[in-house]
């Protein structure tokens, strides 16, 4: 593994190292898409937080493996996932959809009505 695909940790010592989750970011006149991998993430070690204008997505990996045996190899070493994104203030971070299923997270992040682009109707007088 290479030092592109981690990250260092400050704010909890005793995980110095986190997977960086691949994400696309997609953008319409309503909102935005984005769209991450987290493959061995269940919901119940998933967390997603907004603390102030950041948004924070932090997952746990959970490896299938019977309880007698122990990795003698592992491509992965790593356990956690943690990425986080700055939040426009035309984004509602009130009225997130959040969905995952098989490994990827969705998030659907609207836009404030006010930021949203509008049609003007032009009255004849």
């Amino acid at each position: 593994m290479n030092d592109k695909q981690a990250v260092s940790r400050s704010e909890r010592p005793e995980e110095t190292r986190t997977l960086l989750p691949l994400v696309d970011v997609f953008e319409d006149r309503d909102g935005i898409l984005l769209i991450a991998d987290l493959p061995g993430v269940p919901k119940d070690k998933l967390e997603l937080r907004i603390d102030n204008d950041t948004l924070l997505i932090e997952g746990e990996i959970v490896q299938d493996a019977p309880e007698q045996l122990e990795a003698a190899y592992a491509e992965v070493r790593l356990s956690r996932y943690r990425r986080a994104f700055s939040l426009s203030s035309e984004l509602d971070s009130e009225r997130i959809d959040a969905q995952l299923r098989d490994g990827v997270l969705n998030l659907r992040i609207p836009k404030h009505a006010h930021a949203q682009p509008r049609k003007i109707e032009v009255k004849v007088v």
